[in-house]
């Protein structure tokens, strides 16, 4: 089953939670957001070479290797996870809350960026996983991802900007593509080499 995404409102901001208190932590801004996984991966950063003594030349391979898996793990999470959805409530209501809200208001800048309560859970389960796969190698790996994750963001922010940065256009395009006229292509954000790698580009014209 497609996603089925309402129609696009250029002002207004939907509502996802009826409790003030839940509904004000589906929100946040760039400050926020650059303080809660800009200063996550410094302290990651600090605690893994002064505790675990990490090696400077591994480390720095391993930060630049969680940058590029971001990009995989952007595309994958936007297509497989945030476009998924099914008859169940449940999953309408979840597709809904993490990306359905985006799509129908787009301009909306509060829910560009993915909000620290839910983000820091995400990012624990990813510490989680990745230190049962690598072990003290995490502490320079998730943060290349999370700094992967930030530069994401400011991408993504920009490109929802009424005027973005002239080197940003063909990202604009891309994206807005995406959202205007091909919700099923266009995964990419942060760069468009997996919707070439997987078929998912939109037509040139």
């Amino acid at each position: 089953m497609k996603p089925e995404f309402p129609a696009v409102k250029v002002e207004g901001q939907g509502q996802i939670f009826e409790n003030p208190v839940l509904e004000s932590l589906t929100k946040t801004n760039p400050w926020i957001t650059a303080f809660t996984y800009l200063g996550t991966s410094a302290i990651l950063i600090v605690y893994g070479f002064q505790y675990n003594h990490l090696d400077i030349t591994k480390a720095l391979g391993l930060f630049i290797s969680g940058l590029f898996f971001w990009t995989f793990f952007e595309y994958v999470t936007h297509r497989f996870v945030f476009h998924y959805v099914n008859e169940r409530k449940w999953v309408q209501k979840f597709h809904y809350a993490m990306h359905g809200v985006h799509h129908e208001y787009p301009k909306d800048r509060e829910r560009i960026f993915m909000p620290p309560v839910p983000g820091l859970l995400i990012t624990s389960l990813l510490f989680g996983i990745f230190y049962l796969i690598m072990g003290a190698w995490v502490f320079a790996f998730l943060p290349g991802l999370l700094v992967g994750y930030y530069l994401y963001s400011f991408i993504h922010w920009s490109v929802h900007k009424n005027k973005p940065p002239k080197w940003l256009k063909p990202q604009w395009r891309h994206h807005s593509l995406h959202h205007y006229k091909y919700t099923e292509l266009a995964f990419g954000v942060t760069t468009r080499f997996w919707d070439r790698v997987f078929g998912t580009m939109p037509p040139e014209k």
